[in-house]
Order: structure tokens, then sequence, then C-alpha cells
């Protein structure tokens, strides 16, 4: 088989971003009414979860920062369900990977498994917290509002999940995700939330919000002092605004979509699945006003998500260095715990590029190989700069402008992906950030 040209696109987004993220979080934890809830000299537990949010170390330093400012001693503990391979000491070095440590915070990180039982929600799921926390004075959660991979709902990401699957730590994840199988999760996450906020532990958080370049575009003090309706409310309020900003893939049918990299540090589920329009089960194109995608190709696994694999799933095919890559306890754990077993089923693989891409580009529907159309990018998260076939470029979304000649995209002796930055930037292009496969 002979790939098409291709095309460089960069699609044209807001740019969001805070300018001074410091002042920014003691401006707004300032004037929020949690501030008067911690006495001098009082243990603060600052809960952070494991996603690949940015400046994720330079936002909790500032948190951290602005307590100490004020008397209050805290101290950091992970707030995951199964991450990290499910053991304290994996947690521990999710957030030391995100320069999240002693040494750079300037506080302790304590991270265990050990839950305290908080009592039985109306639905009767048992509640849990993480004992450290709840020995503390006062607990204070710093999580991204987000749409969520496995459902669509008023609320999916955010400081409500972390209060639920986060403070649970394994033995909570792994139940609530169980009923969220039968009750939906978004039920599953508002109920034990709720039930997680009357402890009376939590006193609020810092909602984070992204734009579509990845940008910290929002940091927003979330009061738990008006209640779970009133946090519900305002959490509602951020999602909707956020995905208000969510970027897409440019074009809204694309037959094969190459994904350079997939990891836990891109997303929970290793890919958007709203962005691939692909559900952790496997089924194709759920979420409307999305671009349909035929097929799916991945070929590599990110170096920052320890060898997690959870998303292959959702793959057609994919390239056989992905496979030999994963560490299947995290991958199963993850999985399993979450109860999406699908997610980590093997797809077909082969050896190179060329061969992944040859015998999947004929099961798109279309008798002329030449008419089939393909988008290549980095991962889910970085759609600004990629790369289109050309036969695709008259099909772009407005945001979307072809800034490249066409070039034919190199490939190794062994039919492997060679360096494209090279040869777009020789066709009047930028390079793209991508990973080490060409």
């Amino acid at each position: 088989m002979e790939l098409p040209r291709f095309v460089q696109v960069e699609q044209r987004f807001p740019d969001r971003s805070i300018a001074d993220i410091p002042a920014h979080i003691k401006q707004e934890l300032s004037r929020a009414d949690f501030v008067t809830k911690l006495r001098p000299g009082s243990r603060l537990a600052i809960g952070v979860g494991s996603r690949g949010i940015s400046n994720i170390n330079g936002i909790v330093k500032a948190v951290v920062e602005f307590w100490k400012e004020r008397g209050v001693q805290p101290f950091l503990f992970p707030a995951m369900g199964s991450h990290g391979a499910a053991t304290a000491e994996g947690q521990a070095d999710v957030l030391a990977h995100y320069g999240i440590h002693e040494a750079t915070m300037g506080v302790p990180v304590i991270s265990s498994l050990d839950v305290v039982p908080l009592g039985e929600t109306p639905e009767g799921i048992a509640t849990f917290m993480d004992k450290q926390a709840y020995e503390s004075d006062g607990v204070f959660l710093i999580g991204r509002v987000k749409w969520h991979t496995d459902f669509a709902g008023a609320i999916e990401s955010g400081l409500f999940k972390m209060m639920a699957i986060g403070l649970g730590k394994f033995s909570g994840a792994q139940r609530y995700h169980t009923y969220g199988y039968k009750l939906g999760l978004e039920k599953v996450i508002r109920s034990v939330g709720t039930k997680v906020l009357a402890s009376g532990k939590v006193i609020g958080g810092l909602a984070i919000e992204e734009g579509a370049h990845h940008e910290t575009a929002g940091l927003v003090a979330v009061s738990a002092a008006q209640g779970a309706a009133a946090m519900l409310k305002r959490e509602e309020e951020l999602l909707r605004e956020v995905k208000s900003w969510m970027a897409k893939l440019p074009a809204p049918e694309i037959d094969v979509l190459i994904v350079d990299e997939i990891g836990k540090n891109i997303s929970g589920a290793g890919m958007d699945t709203k962005v691939v329009n692909r559900s952790v089960n496997g089924e194709y194109n759920p979420w409307p006003d999305t671009p349909k995608i035929h097929r799916i190709y991945l070929r590599a696994l990110s170096g920052n998500t320890y060898h997690n694999g959870v998303g292959l799933g959702m793959g057609d095919v994919v390239h056989d260095r992905l496979v030999s890559d994963i560490d299947w306890v995290p991958t199963q754990i993850n999985s399993l715990t979450a109860s999406t077993p699908a997610a980590i089923r093997t797809p077909v693989h082969f050896s190179s590029d060329l061969e992944c891409l040859s015998r999947i580009s004929p099961t798109v529907g279309k008798s002329d190989l030449r008419e089939v159309t393909y988008c290549r990018i980095v991962n889910t998260l970085e759609l600004v700069r990629l790369f289109v076939s050309e036969n695709l470029a008259s099909a772009l979304y407005p945001e979307g402008r072809v800034v490249s000649e066409p070039f034919s995209p190199p490939l190794n002796a062994k039919g492997d992906f060679a360096d494209w930055n090279e040869a777009a930037v020789a066709a009047g292009g930028k390079p793209v950030e991508t990973v080490s496969h060409g």
C-alpha cells in the first residue's frame, strides 16, 4: 500500500491562559468563605489527583503556600482510586512524576490506602474516606472539571467525583463503579459525594478549567459551606463552560484516525472518548455533535502512563510496540476496578505503521483506497497542530487551516514512520510535538 500525501493543519481556538497562576489562586482563595474555617495550627489534607493537568505542580504549590501563609499546616495526599497499581507507593510515585513531592512542595506527601467508613447512601452504597484525610482538621481538593470519558451528564469529572472515587481510594472506587454499572456513574457520584460532604470534613476545593489548547483557563474556589446542592450547582455551571471550550478533530468524518500515544496521563480511558467518538465498551460514534471516526490506529503508550495500557481496546489496530510495552498488572487492576474490561481487549496488531494502515484501511467501506481519509494526532490533548491526508483538506471545519504544501509521509526501511516534522517543515509547516516513534 502507498500512503497518500498529507498536509499540516492548524486549528484556531481562543487562548484563555491565566497569565499569573499563583496570584490568581491567592486572590480566588482569599475571598472564599472557607478561609475562616481553619485556625492557625490546623492540619489540612489537600487531595490531588492523577491526570495530566497542565501546570499542576505550580497550582498545587500555590495552594500550599496560600494555606501556609495563614498558619495552617497542610499535607498532600493522592486522591485516587485504583491508579498507581492501587498501591500507596505507586500513587505517591504518580504525584512525584508530576513534580509533586515533599522536596518541591515543602510539605509532606502522605500516601495510604487505609480508609474510614462514613456510612451508607440512600441507595445502600457504603462510603469511605482516606484515613489520613479524615483524621485531619479539614480536607481541601484540587481537581479539574472536565467531561468524563464513560458517560454524559450535568456533572462528570470534577470535585464531586474526587470526593467520591478519589477520597474513597481503592476500596471505594471498586464499590462505586460496581454500583455505577447499574445505577449510572453520575448518580453514584452525586450520592456518594453528598454523603462524603455530610461528614463535615471537606471545606471546599479549587476547580481547574482547561481550554482547547490544554491551557489553564480557570481556577475557581468552590466552597462546601452551603451544602451539596449549592456545590453541585456550581460544578454544573463550570462543566457547561468547559464543554463550550472543547477542541474537536478537524473534520466531521474521518476514515482512519492515527493516534501516536495513549495513556492515563492523557485521559482516564487512555484517550478522550469524546474526541475519538468511541466508548470504553467499544461502541462506535456514540457521542452526537462529534466527528464520526470509522477506524482508530494506536501507535504507542505515553512515557508517562507507567505502562498502563487502558484504552487499547478502543483501537481497531495497534502497533506491536504498544502491546509489548504494557504492564498488565496495573492495566488489569485499573480496568477491572472501573468495570470496563472492554477497554483492555487487545486488537489486531502488526509490526509496522505501514502494515497496520495497510490492513485496516480496506475495512472502511471504500473500494478505491485512494479515497480513504486519514488524520494523525499526537494524542487527544493536542488538537491544535496535526496532519490530515490531502483528500481531507477540503472538508475541514472553519477552525482548521492548511499551513503546509502536501508532502509524502516518510517511512523507514521497516515500514515505520520516519521524521514527519522534517517533511512538514520542508513543505512550509511547523514542528509538531511527537512521540519518539516518528
